[in-house]
């Protein structure tokens, strides 16, 4: 079963394979993504709702490898969809597929290249330049603003 993401409706996606998707999905799409939505629904797409819990778990990942701050509530929610449904999440987006490949959900890219390595990200001040491994909203030295960047 393939876990439907907004960019695979914007990209006009194809499979044969079963499909499922989540309801916030739906809300994000506009004009004629909105409708084809709609048509993969009445063609038999499965709208999922995953468990309270199973969100929860993703989250605590998220913040694990760093991408809490980049996922929306749709994304977490399409990664604990696939994590349910042992599916494959089709996504372009590089947070979800870094927290997919974390929970070893498999992963299909759509127009661009997927991640070629899993990461999970630092964060350095701006001001003092000292890095952390957990987001903070200001570093906790000098006040300044934090950003997210590759340990590598």
């Amino acid at each position: 079963m393939e876990i439907l993401d907004t960019s695979a409706f914007i990209h006009e996606y194809h499979t044969d394979d079963d499909t499922a998707s989540v309801p916030q999905v739906h809300e994000e799409l506009e004009g004629e993504h909105a409708f084809r939505f709609d048509a993969e629904e009445g063609a038999g797409m499965h709208i999922h709702i995953p468990a309270d819990g199973t969100a929860e778990k993703v989250q605590r990942v998220a913040t694990e490898t760093g991408d809490a701050d980049e996922l929306s509530e749709t994304d977490l929610l399409l990664v604990a969809a696939a994590f349910e449904l042992d599916g494959t999440l089709v996504t372009d987006d590089y947070a979800m597929q870094n927290v997919a490949e974390r929970l070893n959900v498999a992963v299909q890219v759509i127009a661009r290249d997927g991640i070629t390595e899993q990461r999970e990200w630092q964060f350095q001040c701006g001001g003092c330049g000292r890095t952390f491994d957990d987001d903070h909203e200001r570093c906790p030295i000098c006040g300044s603003d934090l950003t997210r960047k590759n340990p590598a």
